[in-house]
């Protein structure tokens, strides 16, 4: 699957719009966004697209629901754990990897998301997969991964950078590949070190739509960013609904 020159998928563009406002002061730290329907209509977009993009940025620490009062702006990103680097097909296969289904092999321009986790610049170019990864037929997680852009990695990992190239050309021809394991393929000789985070959250209409399930259906995000040294070359988000394979997790202090 070839990628695409697509920059802005219509979420990512209004989550962008709303995160553009909280940056310049619009609604500054610990403020509350106006409800739903006045939002909706500030912006000129429907409820259900404004809830998507409200949804992705409570998953990324920029808003809080708080009850009785509404979205709240945060103050600072959440922290975050510590993962031994694995990929999710793998660790979540019980000893039978899960199948990786590519939905999209393209390339987008940052968000909030990227920027704060592969701190690229505003106009760089990542390479964006979006995969679903299905086990006897069933859908059991959706995940989205970046990679920083070419130029950073062809200086700090040139194996990685040409193993991505290989495996989009690959994915249009025979079974696909996630990121992550593409990554870990290419770093024989070179060692990463990674981080996650785990929230709760719902999975939305969109996602709800890819995956099979209700839009309003319970499931944990598994954020993801991989470095190499000091070096960020990769962030993800994964998205199991409730009735996925169990996550095993080890937490460090």
């Amino acid at each position: 699957m070839a990628v695409s020159g697509q920059r802005r998928r219509p979420v990512v563009a209004l989550y962008e719009r709303i995160a553009d406002a909280v940056h310049d002061g619009t609604y500054p730290p610990g403020s509350t966004l106006p409800s739903e329907p006045k939002l909706a209509a500030e912006l000129g977009v429907s409820r259900p697209a404004l809830r998507e993009a409200l949804l992705l940025l409570q998953e990324d620490g920029l808003l809080t629901v708080r009850r009785g009062v509404g979205r709240t702006v945060n103050d600072r990103p959440p922290r975050r754990g510590f993962e031994h680097v694995q990929p999710l097909e793998e660790l979540i296969g019980a000893g039978t990897p899960l199948r990786v289904r590519a939905l999209l092999r393209t390339v987008e321009e940052p968000t909030d998301f990227t920027t704060q986790h592969l701190l690229a610049p505003a106009r760089a170019e990542l390479r964006f997969w979006e995969s679903v990864l299905t086990g006897e037929g069933t859908a059991a997680a959706l995940s989205h991964e970046w990679a920083a852009a070419d130029e950073l990695l062809d200086r700090v990992h040139p194996e990685f950078a040409r193993a991505l190239r290989t495996a989009e050309e690959r994915a249009a021809r025979g079974p696909a590949a996630s990121m992550l394991s593409v990554l870990l393929g290419a770093s024989r000789e070179t060692a990463l070190t990674a981080h996650s985070g785990i929230t709760a959250t719902l999975l939305g209409r969109r996602r709800g739509d890819q995956l099979g399930r209700p839009a309003d259906t319970p499931a944990v995000l598994v954020t993801q960013v991989v470095r190499v040294g000091e070096t960020p070359i990769l962030a993800a988000k994964h998205m199991l609904p409730t009735g996925a394979p169990a996550l095993p997790v080890l937490q460090s202090h």
